[in-house]
């Protein structure tokens, strides 16, 4: 495989990867993939860098879709997902606590 380096722009790879997601009717990912904006080429790789579980599954499942739109604009590169894990503040880990314990019993007013 060849590495791709030089003016080859992940946006822009990525804009034409939803673009054929719609014109080939893969509607659910299109709209998904459409959202996405943290792409980034790293050699062989194509890293896509998501937030959310379900967003997984769906682009799981549409990996060859996402493939084939790389083929089809002549790049051969592997699909990464890469899930970021996003860290809870002390608060936000706190109010979850306080959420388990007391449901909807809890109110919580915030600064208005």
């Amino acid at each position: 495989m060849q590495a791709y380096t030089g003016k080859l722009s992940a946006r822009t790879v990525w804009g034409k990867v939803v673009l054929f997601l719609k014109e080939h009717r893969q509607i659910a990912l299109h709209v998904a993939c459409g959202d996405i904006t943290d792409v980034a080429l790293d050699g062989n790789n194509f890293i896509i860098n998501i937030e959310d579980g379900m967003m997984q599954n769906l682009l799981n499942e549409g990996k060859r879709e996402i493939e084939s739109a790389l083929r089809w604009q002549g790049l051969d590169l592997n699909v990464i997902l890469n899930i970021k894990v996003i860290e809870k503040s002390p608060v936000e880990q706190d109010i979850e606590k306080l959420k388990n314990l007391f449901g909807e019993k809890l109110v919580i007013k915030g600064d208005k």
